[in-house]
């Protein structure tokens, strides 16, 4: 070992009992400190005479909640339908002469969609029209000569077969002649069938069959014309949501409308409502097997055209009222591994946790179908410093609570529409 290797052990040694040295000293000091924190603990928990621990409080904000009848709504997404959808098709067969309407635009009943080549019809109709003539001439031959046979039959002059004959014949062509009549009255109504005309008001649809096309019964789809107004709307409640009216209603937490006579309203894809309120006019009478819901139809007057078919829209149920309901604010109900509670101040003015049945959000309020009553004090801001048995300090007066509470239920009544599953 050389003299640097015998200086490294040296110094190694003795750096060692130094920290050796110090271990005692510095274990007195960390005992010192914690005594110290121990008797400015004590001190602080006393009172200003030194009597205990001053009793912890906390301030709050309270709303009185106050039962009264609440109006609900129902939203459900619908698809629009027109109240009429004609489809226009060709009824005989022969060219497409041309489209005589412009394609998208309203139309009125009567008005002339597409014209046919009628020159072969014409042809028709007058070659029955001859036919007609033809067997008009063999009547009044038929009957001329049944005049002259009965004469001569009552004189004997000719057999009563002749006579026979003679009325057969004529009543053949009696017959041929009103077989030619419904032949020129059939060629007529071909003839008639190239102006081809819509039988309803509405919104016309694209042409699909271009000029100078043949019309067959493969390819006699021309296009399509829809009723605007009257406007279906058409949705779907599942059997579930159902269920779950029919338990509130028998419960007493839910009334219907009376004779569920329900308004619906329309709400458009930016939110707005339309103008006019429709009626349900139609429910299936079974559920879709597919998709375990049952088919509402409601009907709407759509004098502007504002609707139109297949559009997708957000039904609102109007009519339906939660009796005596408490509602209280969102931010007033907390949850648990339990379930939901709110804080309430009871007549002592201390705080108790109390278990609660939430229905759903309306506003920025939330029903409470169980746990509450009217007229007790509920926390709306701070609560989460809350224990239970710990006094309280209200912010607000009872009187404000009680009108914050009123102004929420207004609200409530007024803004039903929002009405969501939390």
């Amino acid at each position: 070992m050389g003299v640097i290797g015998m200086f490294e052990l040296r110094f190694s040694l003795h750096s060692s009992r130094r920290y050796v040295a110090f271990r005692p000293l510095t274990a007195f000091l960390n005992a010192c400190l914690a005594l110290l924190v121990l008797l400015a603990f004590v001190s602080c928990s006393k009172g200003p005479e030194g009597k205990g621990p001053q009793a912890r409080t906390a301030a709050v904000t309270v709303v009185t909640v106050q039962a009264r009848d609440v109006p609900v709504t129902a939203e459900y997404i619908g698809q629009t339908q027109s109240s009429r959808q004609v489809n226009i098709n060709a009824r005989v067969s022969g060219f497409l002469d041309k489209r005589v309407y412009q394609e998208g635009t309203m139309v009125k009943e009567g008005q002339v969609l597409f014209l046919m080549d009628q020159k072969p019809f014409k042809v028709q109709l007058a070659q029955a029209e001859a036919a007609l003539d033809k067997q008009k001439a063999a009547l009044e031959t038929a009957r001329a000569n049944l005049a002259r046979v009965k004469p001569l039959v009552a004189l004997n002059a000719l057999s009563k077969k002749d006579l026979d004959d003679a009325t057969g014949q004529f009543q053949s062509y009696e017959a041929a002649v009103e077989q030619a009549k419904a032949q020129v009255e059939q060629t007529k109504l071909n003839l008639s069938y190239t102006v081809i005309t819509t039988p309803v008001t509405g919104i016309s649809s694209s042409a699909q069959q271009a000029d100078g096309t043949y019309i067959s019964p493969m390819n006699s789809l021309l296009t399509n014309v829809a009723v605007l107004s009257p406007m279906w709307v058409n949705f779907s409640i599942s059997e579930n949501v159902q269920q779950e009216v029919d338990n509130q209603v028998k419960k007493g937490l839910l009334r219907e409308a009376p004779g569920k006579n329900y308004v619906v309203e329309v709400i458009l894809v930016d939110g707005s409502v339309f103008p006019h309120t429709g009626r349900i006019t139609f429910a299936e009478s079974s559920f879709n097997a597919q998709t375990g819901t049952y088919l509402l139809r409601a009907q709407f007057d759509n004098p502007k055209g504002v609707l139109r078919p297949n559009q997708y829209v957000r039904v609102r149920l109007k009519g339906a009222t939660r009796p005596k309901a408490i509602l209280v604010p969102q931010r007033s109900v907390q949850q648990s591994a339990k379930g939901h509670f709110v804080w309430v101040i009871n007549k002592d003015g201390q705080a108790e946790v109390r278990p609660v049945v939430m229905g759903e959000w309306i506003g920025d309020d939330w029903f409470v179908f169980e746990g509450l009553k009217s007229g007790e004090r509920v926390v709306v801001d701070g609560g989460l410093m809350l224990q239970p048995g710990m006094t309280v300090t209200i912010k607000e007066s009872a009187g404000k609570a009680e009108k914050t509470q009123a102004d929420a239920n207004k609200k409530a009544h007024a803004a039903a529409g929002e009405m969501k599953k939390p």
